[in-house]
């Protein structure tokens, strides 16, 4: 008898699946066959991702070794090349390479072109910063003390990462202007920065050095006056 149930709630069973796959079974294929399309999409996907950045790479370390060489204007060329084309990582990585190296063959357009990755809206604040480091150091030599302030003077007096390598660099330029005191002012902020690294802090300490003459000795304390008593 039990056995006649046991028959019984099988065939019960089998009838529901069967009534649920009629009605349903077609949008478990669907379903079933997007996720394969969607596996095979995510994997394609990722292996071309993969190839553009080792093409990239490549492409990278070519124009590299053209700057080692040597060869500024082809290395230039394919460092720009990269800038348009590339991968977003690649791409901000070899804009900055390509301003450097024009740098090596002509001061004002690695200027113009460090200008140009700062005023970049699509870079993040952070490599816009490092831009206007970078140009004005360069600026420290081949420029005016006003000229490396419009670049770094608004990083130096703020809070933001890049301030230290700003009152490097400002610091430097007030130094070559005969600016002593302005430079040993700036320095000593590096010094008394808890965040300054080491580099940052012996570079500083050297730049004191160099202006502490500049810096006037601090005023003796006032003699107290004399008591009526003792007068």
């Amino acid at each position: 008898m039990t056995d006649i149930f046991h028959e019984i709630e099988e065939d019960l069973r089998r009838e529901r699946m069967r009534k649920l796959w009629d009605r349903f079974g077609s949008y478990l294929i669907a379903l079933a066959l997007l996720v394969v399309a969607g596996t095979a999409g995510w994997s394609g996907w990722k292996y071309w991702r993969e190839q553009q950045a080792f093409k990239a790479s490549a492409a990278f370390e070519a124009a590299s070794e053209l700057a080692a060489a040597g060869k500024y204007q082809d290395a230039e060329a394919a460092f720009q090349a990269l800038a348009k084309d590339g991968p977003a990582g690649y791409a901000a990585l070899a804009a900055f390479r390509s301003a450097a190296v024009a740098a090596q063959v002509d001061k004002a357009k690695g200027v113009a072109a460090f200008d140009a990755l700062a005023a970049d809206a699509a870079l993040p604040a952070a490599l816009r910063e490092v831009a206007r480091v970078r140009a004005g150091l360069m600026l420290v030599d081949a420029g005016t003390l006003e000229e490396v302030r419009q670049r770094v003077g608004a990083l130096a007096a703020g809070t933001g990462p890049m301030r230290n390598s700003a009152r490097e660099t400002l610091a430097l330029a007030e130094l070559k202007a005969g600016n002593a005191a302005a430079a040993n002012k700036l320095a000593t902020e590096i010094t008394e920065d808890a965040e300054a690294t080491g580099g940052e802090r012996s570079r500083a300490e050297l730049i004191r050095r160099l202006t502490a003459a500049a810096v006037p000795p601090p005023a003796a304390p006032a003699a107290p006056a004399a008591s009526p008593a003792t007068q």
